[in-house]
Formats: C-alpha cells, structure tokens, sequence
C-alpha cells in the first residue's frame, strides 16, 4: 500500500519498537499537558508514529523491556527522528473502568502501577485505547527535529508528507485475532467509539 501523510503521532521510543515489531496492537493514551484542556482526542485516524524518549522511564515498562529502552536511548539521533512506522486506528476504546487495566496485560508493554496512575491523572478518570494496523517503510525517513514538534502533545504535523510503499508489521489473520481478542476483553465495559 502507498501512502503519504504529514500527520504523526508522538509516543515513546520502546512503544514504537514494540508497535513495529508486532508485539503489540494497542496505544494506550491519556493526554498530554498541551493539549486542549489536558484531554487526549483522536484527531486522526492514520498517521506515522514519532519515537520520542522525552519522559521515558525504565520503571514504567515491562522488565523484559528496560534493557531495549536502554538500547534505543543509547542509539537515538540526537537532533533528527527517524520515520518508518505507520498507523491506522480502528477502533478507538475509552476506558473508563480502571479493571479493564489488569484485563488487558500481556497486550502493551506498560507496567501496570504506571497505567494505573494515568488512569487517575487528570479531571477524568480513564484511558484511551487505540487498537492500530501498524505498516512500515522498507527503511526509516530520518527528519531533523523541529520547535514545533516539542511539548507534551499527541499530535505534530511534519515539514512535508512521509510517503512510501508500506507493508503490514504482522499479517491479517494474526492482526484479527489480537484485535478480536481484546475487543473481546474490553466489550463488557467499554463503549466502541469506530
């Protein structure tokens, strides 16, 4: 598939890893302090995901997962940001009861006090959940890094379109299945916001 889009989505470093390696299919946001009012929107349905290491902390991840946090840290360009990850959310979850937290470990690699404590951040307690088809680049677009993508905010808007042609990180069968299963894990409680 071809795509071209200046639209991405900052997340933390080791998130996008794991995005691109399909070891997980979900996003799990609350909102950054620039943001209107301190709320998380999904302004956007497709976009590229923007590695940043800003406010990344080996505590707020999986044990398995601090040594390749560390690894990314290490060998992150200091003044550019490599693109090669792009998303597409279908659905968006809301979460809005903290039980739906323990339900969906093993599905992100977050460690569960810290999702806890964003679930109560805030005036509203709950979390967003963007189940995402992640595609890559056949290599990383590297963009030097601009003022304008600073700040705790969700969402920036490139210099110029990241295009390419872009395939699947994990095949449709195997992204059905973990979609279907955590869907399956949040229905009870969740209302689907597609």
């Amino acid at each position: 598939m071809r795509v071209s889009a200046d639209i991405a989505f900052k997340e933390w470093a080791i998130v996008v890893d794991a995005l691109g390696r399909g070891e997980q299919i979900l996003i799990l946001r609350k909102g950054g302090l620039r943001e209107q009012r301190g709320e998380f929107h999904v302004d956007h349905r497709a976009f590229w995901l923007f590695s940043t290491q800003f406010h990344e902390a080996e505590r707020s991840v999986i044990a398995s997962k601090r040594p390749a946090l560390r690894e990314l840290a290490a060998n992150a360009p200091r003044d550019a940001v490599d693109i090669q990850f792009y998303a597409v959310a279908d659905p968006v979850v809301p979460l809005a009861d903290a039980s739906l937290l323990s339900r969906l470990q093993g599905r992100h690699i977050w460690a569960e006090q810290v999702l806890q404590q964003r679930f109560d951040f805030g005036r509203g307690a709950g979390l967003h959940a963007l189940i995402v088809r992640v595609h890559q680049l056949p290599w990383p677009e590297r963009l030097p890094l601009r003022e304008n993508y600073g700040g705790c905010k969700s969402w920036v808007q490139l210099e110029h379109p990241v295009a390419g042609e872009v395939t699947p990180v994990v095949d449709d069968a195997e992204f059905a299945r973990q979609r279907d299963a955590i869907l399956e894990l949040v229905s009870d409680h969740a209302c689907l916001n597609s």
